[in-house]
């Protein structure tokens, strides 16, 4: 779709389930005309967006959540059967994004501004500042295949809300559910040329990067490709939600029962595929055998499966050779001393929810990003270690500690080196409206409508003089 256009190509991208491989949708690749069109539009669209009122902008946000409302069911079967996530997860997608849309509605009447007294000394006397923002210019919005219709959300809502017009470039594998929204979109009342959405070769997606008409750009997606879209933006505003492989540390003061259900929960939802999903589990070492126990008892106990069965719990990775990756870094760290007490076992796209022990801190399960049903868990003799061993990481997108004692929260929050502390609770929680964003390897700039927003446009400064 371009600039509010559906256009069809011979470039055909076949869609399919994870679970079973077959091909359930088709969709027309944008080719370079269409890419070189979409920048067009994008720029025109900009100029009909940022003369929108905010009470406009707000109610096209309403409506759209609205339509995400009526057509809930469609949108959770496609899911599905794209991302191959269980029923309980695409409708909970389903109704996290069309909350994240109603937020940006709400943050479009919101962006406010400053007066500033300016007589501090002589020479500002009888002179007032205003400070401003204003919409920013067309944004290009690249998305992942994990929760593919509320990620494109969190870029589309913020963007319309500050006043931008949007290209929106989904990930291949699962690019229904964005075509989907740009849809609903238009229907809402979104001017045409604002909203493209184009499905396209890596290339193509590289070039929007590099073309000035792009002000913004608002990834979420793998390390490698973020960190290489920024380097080559040139001077634009580039926005990166990365990965990461939190840590989360439990404390013999915790309450065990509900720290173990909560991490079990985190590391295996969505296939272990969530950025903030629980990889690496730190236990104080006075409750180490009896929590580990707990863990494997329970991770035995979930099932996995095809997603459209009831029950299922866990269901497939993305794709056959997501898999092959992610079960050959737990054959290196069994080769190199690691023992498996759950899992450890694929059928094709289906990795069994994985435990792994007596792991070290250099292995590709702890040293990497596993974005897999893998986790590792570690004793730890003091508060101090554990948060050395969280820290002993190039990412840092969000921990979770289980404790009650205040000052080891306080030290917590001072000192691990992450975008975002849960206490009591596991990394993998996160509220939409909330800031959300990494350090170090895990990114730059912040997503949640209210701070993505203020990525999506810049202030001005007006000095007035009477």
């Amino acid at each position: 779709m371009v600039g509010g256009e559906w256009r069809t190509s011979t470039e055909i991208l076949d869609v399919r389930f994870p679970y079973t491989g077959e091909v359930f949708g088709r969709v027309c690749l944008a080719g370079s005309d269409d890419v070189e069109d979409a920048l067009r539009c994008a720029e025109r669209g900009f100029s009909s967006m940022r003369r929108l009122p905010a009470h406009r902008r707000s109610e096209i946000l309403y409506s759209l959540a609205e339509l995400i409302r009526e057509r809930s069911a469609k949108l959770t079967g496609t899911i599905m059967l794209e991302a191959g996530k269980t029923r309980a997860l695409a409708e909970s997608e389903v109704v996290r994004a069309r909350e994240t849309i109603e937020v940006s509605a709400e943050e479009a009447r919101r962006i406010d501004g400053t007066i500033l007294p300016l007589d501090w000394n002589a020479a500002g006397e009888g002179r007032i500042g205003c400070l401003r923002r204003f919409p920013l210019g067309p944004v290009l919005a690249i998305t992942p295949f994990n929760f593919p219709l509320n990620l494109a959300c969190h870029k589309l809502g913020p963007a319309v809300a500050a006043g931008d017009s949007v290209i929106l470039k989904p990930a291949s594998a699962t690019p229904i559910s964005s075509l989907m929204l740009g849809e609903m979109a238009l229907d809402a009342g979104i001017p045409p040329e604002a909203i493209s959405v184009v499905p396209c070769r890596t290339d193509l997606a590289e070039r929007m990067v590099r073309d000035d008409r792009v002000v913004c750009v608002s990834f979420t997606g793998s390390p490698a490709v973020g960190w290489h879209l920024r380097e080559i933006a040139g001077r634009k505003r580039v926005g990166l939600e990365l990965g990461g492989n939190a840590a989360v540390i439990v404390h013999e003061d915790a309450d065990i029962l509900f720290a173990v259900a909560r991490i079990v929960a985190g590391a295996f939802s969505n296939a272990g595929q969530t950025c903030i999903s629980v990889q690496r589990v730190y236990l104080h070492r006075p409750i180490y055998e009896e929590t580990l126990a707990l863990l494997v008892e329970r991770v035995r106990a979930l099932t996995a499966g095809d997603p459209r069965e009831p029950g299922i719990e866990v269901g497939p990775m993305i794709s056959e050779s997501a898999a092959e990756t992610a079960l050959a870094k737990v054959e290196d760290a069994v080769a190199a001393g690691a023992k498996v007490l759950a899992g450890g076992i694929r059928d094709g796209p289906l990795v069994t929810p994985t435990v792994l022990v007596e792991t070290t801190p250099d292995m590709a399960v702890n040293r990497t990003e596993a974005f897999a049903p893998v986790m590792t868990v570690t004793p730890y003799e003091t508060f101090e270690e554990a948060i050395a061993l969280a820290n002993d990481s190039e990412y840092g997108l969000q921990a979770g500690i289980f404790t009650h004692d205040s000052r080891r929260i306080a030290q917590a929050f001072a000192e691990l080196r992450v975008g975002g502390l849960v206490v009591n609770d596991i990394s993998t929680f996160r509220m939409d409206h909330a800031p959300y964003g990494g350090v170090r390897g895990s990114g730059i700039g912040r997503e949640g409508p209210k701070y993505a927003i203020e990525e999506m446009t810049e202030e001005r400064m007006m000095i007035f003089s009477p």
